[in-house]
């Protein structure tokens, strides 16, 4: 096991009834002057919204809104909450949704308090060195931004998809009401399991030995993503279902399971372009391009790949031909992936096969690899986007 720090101090706050709890948690964490985040109608249309503004009121507290999130953020909703935070003096931010909207509150968290241009985090320019505090109020399993020190957003101008971090993002407290997930549609429902899976492959993928602690973390989340998955779409109205999915997406990226070990992010970045470029649902686009990586580095590194089968997919240990049975793990993920309705190819999300290269060059930028676990070249990101051509 690696050195490493670990610093995760945001306050959970689980279960039914839970957002009517915002007002008091925000004054807890000094917040008085609130920016209210979120996407769209959605939580207007179940009601979520007026329990949660009749809340504030009732508490005595300032808010103003800023609503239009979009899947995949977007910087011109950031610049926009920005200039509303510096000119309000806004002390707070309680973003409502799932990790798209957390992740554009973080980043109006770290620009309202910065001086440049927020995307300098984004590009490597700067570093987070302060931010506006943020709560969440969650209406969906999947990015576990709720708990994470991470954020993306994708630039408009230039179609650039790119990710920062620093524990000055981590939310200081999350409200978790798995009640809020249950009017979610199957799909996306299905799309946050596969996000919430392969935050953990990114972990679990791993060439750090001696990590049992961490890798046996891995599997159970996956485990429970396996079991959970198929029951919740059975009957959408699970709660037991229902939370140990949502305490599962944050326990897959508040890097508990990440920390002491080496890990990977090859499927991610490459799943970002796609994202970036054409708009994908990104768990959907990592059901895509995950199983591909599994597949283009089962030759070079089948190690982790065999536990995967044995440990998470419950194969038998072939001996003779260990490459055997980590294949029969990933067919088994396929296999997976298709039964819950995420897509395997190309086709099915609407990407084209004669803009690969200009994704990979994207990707790569002045990079020579890209991922851990096998350090790929651009060539060999070309040929997994090519795999997905069927």
């Amino acid at each position: 096991m690696d050195n490493f720090t670990f610093y995760s101090p945001t306050y959970f706050d689980f279960g039914k009834d839970s957002e009517l709890h915002a007002p008091q948690l925000i004054k807890q964490f000094g917040g008085s002057r609130i920016l209210l985040h979120y996407g769209g109608g959605s939580i207007k249309k179940s009601g979520l919204y007026d329990r949660v503004t009749d809340s504030l009121k009732k508490a005595g507290l300032f808010y103003l809104e800023l609503a239009g999130v979009k899947p995949n953020p977007r910087s011109g909703l950031v610049y926009e909450g920005i200039e509303l935070c510096k000119r309000e003096k806004v002390d707070f931010i309680l973003a409502i949704g799932g990790g798209s909207t957390i992740d554009s509150a973080k980043a109006i968290a770290a620009g309202s308090v910065y001086d440049g241009d927020f995307m300098d985090f984004y590009q490597g320019k700067a570093t987070i060195e302060k931010a506006l505090p943020v709560g969440t109020i969650l209406t969906i399993a999947a990015a576990g931004s709720e708990g994470s020190p991470n954020t993306v957003i994708t630039h408009e101008e230039t179609q650039v998809k790119k990710g920062t971090k620093s524990d000055f993002l981590r939310p200081r407290f999350s409200i978790l009401n798995p009640e809020l997930t249950c009017t979610l549609p199957a799909y996306q429902t299905a799309a946050g399991a596969t996000d919430i899976m392969i935050h953990v492959c990114e972990r679990y993928f791993s060439n750090t030995k001696e990590v049992e602690i961490t890798d046996r973390l891995c599997e159970a989340i996956l485990k429970t993503i396996i079991y959970e998955t198929p029951r919740v779409l059975k009957n959408p109205d699970n709660y037991e279902a229902r939370a140990n999915i949502m305490w599962a997406g944050m326990l897959a990226h508040n890097n508990v399971c990440g920390v002491g070990r080496e890990q990977d992010w090859a499927s991610h970045h490459i799943e970002h372009e796609l994202s970036a470029l054409y708009d994908v649902t990104h768990g959907a686009g990592l059901a895509v391009i995950a199983p591909l990586w599994m597949r283009h580095v089962l030759d070079k590194n089948p190690d982790k790949l065999v536990s995967f089968a044995v440990r998470v997919w419950n194969i038998d240990y072939n001996m003779e031909n260990p490459k055997e049975t980590a294949l029969k793990g990933i067919e088994a993920f396929e296999s997976f992936l298709k039964n819950i309705g995420m897509p395997s190819s190309f086709d099915e999300i609407g990407a084209k096969k004669e803009d690969i290269t200009h994704m990979a060059d994207k990707l790569m930028g002045s990079k020579t690899t890209e991922g851990n676990y096998v350090k790929l070249s651009k060539e060999d990101v070309i040929k997994i986007y090519e795999s997905a051509v069927k």
